[in-house]
């Protein structure tokens, strides 16, 4: 059905996979040095080489409630100083929270990480996350203290 509408991108040609090849599955355990962000890129380019990777899926899932994962700019750390500045903004400690049993930081940690998300899937073509060329893979804490986080990776795809 025809909108009229000129189209305002173009395509590259697909790449099409009739069933996966393999569903490959790990954890990354951290320690976070407290409020901010930590970049996993590393370590989850390590995954996808390690179940030799060609075109498919990356999943990524947070097992918490109070720290969260998403895909910034990895060039200039100021951004990631407003971000949580941001954040802060939107989810005050000072917000007179209910919530008060794992500390005055709790509670406004669990809204950030219901606002930012507690997973990611990013494509992998060629072996390669398609990630932009400024973008990384990070673990916001959103406490103000050191956590042990772990976050789930899995690759859903084929291989090389």
């Amino acid at each position: 059905m025809a909108t009229g509408k000129a189209p305002v991108g173009s395509l590259s040609p697909p790449t099409i996979s009739v069933a996966p090849e393999i569903i490959a599955t790990t954890t990354l355990s951290l320690e976070t040095s407290g409020r901010g962000f930590t970049e996993i890129t590393r370590e989850a380019t390590r995954f996808i080489v390690q179940v030799e990777a060609k075109h498919g899926a990356l999943f990524l899932f947070m097992r918490h409630t109070s720290a969260s994962l998403v895909i910034q700019e990895n060039a200039d750390p100021d951004v990631r100083t407003d971000l949580t500045r941001a954040l802060d903004r939107l989810a005050p400690a000072d917000a007179g929270w209910i919530h008060q049993l794992e500390g005055p930081d709790d509670m406004p940690a669990h809204a950030k990480a219901m606002i930012t998300g507690v997973s990611l899937h990013v494509p992998v073509v060629d072996g390669v996350l398609a990630l932009g060329t400024w973008q990384g893979i990070y673990v916001i804490e959103h406490r103000l203290r050191p956590h042990r986080r772990e976050i789930a990776l899995q690759f859903v795809g084929s291989r090389r």
